[in-house]
């Protein structure tokens, strides 16, 4: 019920991107069930069956991808302060965002079983004069089981994938202390080396014997004959006794300093977004070694994907899949890159603002950037095998075309869309100094021709490399 009302009173945007998620469900579990139609049509091909339910797992993965997106970006189970009194901790949200995410896709999979059952004449009569009855087994019943298994693959798994992204964090796991600043007790900027017993604290000069050497046994006597130290001040830094003398500035190096954080120092530890650069290069140019060996080899059969689309070998198909996936791996890396790239030769506060901005959000806009490359490098290699000669597009390739595209750009803008949001708070602070708003899209219009000039022609590289073994 809650899921229900949070759904209905959102913003208008939030309401599109989850019809969009219920319209990309309903596509995946359109093709899912004329997987099962084919299967009832021709029985005994049972290897062409199974090859079309392996083609619909990456518009499955496209549309699970595309919900975790819009589930992250859903404002209305963002935590709040206050919240976790009424009962709506982090783990709470997390089933709220859960459960509307599998809203949305079951909406869509009830629309997918509607529109397949009209096309089969099961509800009005047979439209389009019959034309679609040969992938929809019109002359069989429709096993409703098989069906509803079906048609619940998308629910589940985005509404599990969701959970598991969007689980809350452990808050008391120990962060390493020379990243970002160390806080002490009741707010202090220092943290004491050894551990310290109940009561440590309170005790007179327990604070000064953490920077001074143990004294010799002559000291106390002789700071009790000097008479009482004077009481230190709440916040301020360890006052010397009577007996002991005035600290130079020699003596300040031994002293403990406060960790404060410098200009060049984060506040809170970064994410690399370089490390996955060298296995994504690695795996891109193990794919193309492999589509480059296979292409070279004793031919063996080609296998053909749903329309009449003939492609290449399992070899082949594996070299690409592995050059697609090598090239989402590396994007985060690269776009890191561009962004450390435009802050080089004396650049200035334009340049300078935009690559700090590419180096901060590399992994969160890199990831879906890269997965649109490696899609439109697939979708390249297609036009290269209907160049060819090859026969036309099937409506059910051109709907799966269509799904993993679209779900993919809509991912990249709504991981945008997230970014946005995560730096609305420098946003206000930059206006607030006088910032002019021709400066900010100005750097933003960098960012994106930056982007552009780096994973346009690599993209464009990687597809042609990995579509010549596919036109032999």
């Amino acid at each position: 019920m809650l899921a229900l009302r949070l759904s209905r009173g959102a913003h208008p945007a939030v309401q599109l991107r989850r019809l969009l998620v219920a319209v990309a469900s309903a596509g995946t579990g359109f093709l899912l069930l004329c997987t099962l139609g084919y299967a009832m049509s021709h029985p005994d091909n049972a290897g062409g069956s199974l090859l079309r339910l392996a083609w619909c797992l990456t518009p499955l993965a496209a549309t699970v991808h595309f919900a975790v997106a819009v589930a992250r970006t859903d404002p209305g189970t963002r935590p709040r302060p206050g919240l976790a009194a009424i009962g709506l901790g982090p783990a709470r949200l997390m089933a709220v965002s859960a459960l509307t995410t599998a809203l949305s896709c079951v909406l869509g999979s009830m629309l997918a079983l509607l529109f397949f059952l009209h096309l089969r004449g099961d509800l009005t009569g047979m439209p389009f004069d019959g034309a679609a009855s040969q992938f929809l087994a019109a002359d069989s019943p429709l096993p409703l089981p098989a069906a509803l298994t079906l048609l619940s693959l998308v629910p589940a798994i985005a509404s599990a994938t969701v959970a598991l992204v969007l689980r809350p964090r452990d808050l008391h796991r120990p962060q390493p202390r020379a990243l970002g600043r160390a806080y002490g007790r009741f707010g202090a900027y220092t943290r004491p080396n050894d551990r310290e017993t109940f009561g440590a604290y309170g005790r007179f000069g327990a604070r000064l014997r953490r920077t001074e050497p143990d004294p010799t046994p002559t000291e106390p006597a002789g700071s009790r004959a000097a008479g009482a130290a004077p009481v230190p001040q709440r916040g301020g830094p360890p006052q010397a006794r009577a007996s002991e003398p005035t600290p130079t500035a020699s003596s300040d190096s031994t002293t403990e300093t406060p960790d404060t954080p410098t200009p060049s120092q984060p506040t809170t530890p970064p994410r690399s977004a370089t490390a996955g650069l060298p296995w994504g290069i690695a795996i891109l140019a193990a794919g193309l070694a492999v589509e480059a060996y296979a292409s070279r080899t004793t031919p063996t059969p080609r296998l053909a994907l749903p329309g009449g689309v003939t492609t290449g070998t399992p070899a082949i198909l594996t070299g690409f899949a592995l050059a697609a996936l090598g090239l989402a791996l590396a994007a985060p890396g690269l776009t890191h890159l561009c962004g450390r790239l435009l802050q080089s030769a004396r650049p200035g506060a334009l340049r300078l603002l935009a690559g700090r901005v590419l180096m901060e959000e590399s992994t969160r806009i890199g990831r879906p950037l890269g997965i649109v490359c490696a899609v439109a490098a697939g979708a390249y290699a297609m036009t290269a095998l209907y160049d060819t000669g090859g026969p036309d597009f099937g409506p059910l390739t051109t709907l799966g075309t269509l799904l993993v595209t679209g779900c993919t750009v809509a991912t990249l803008l709504t991981a945008a869309v997230e970014a946005k949001h995560a730096r609305a708070e420098t946003t206000a602070a930059l206006v607030r100094l006088g910032a002019p708003a021709t400066m900010l899209r100005s750097a933003a219009a960098i960012r994106a021709g930056a982007l552009l000039a780096l994973f346009v022609p690599l993209t464009l590289v990687v597809a042609e490399l990995a579509a010549l073994p596919l036109t032999r």
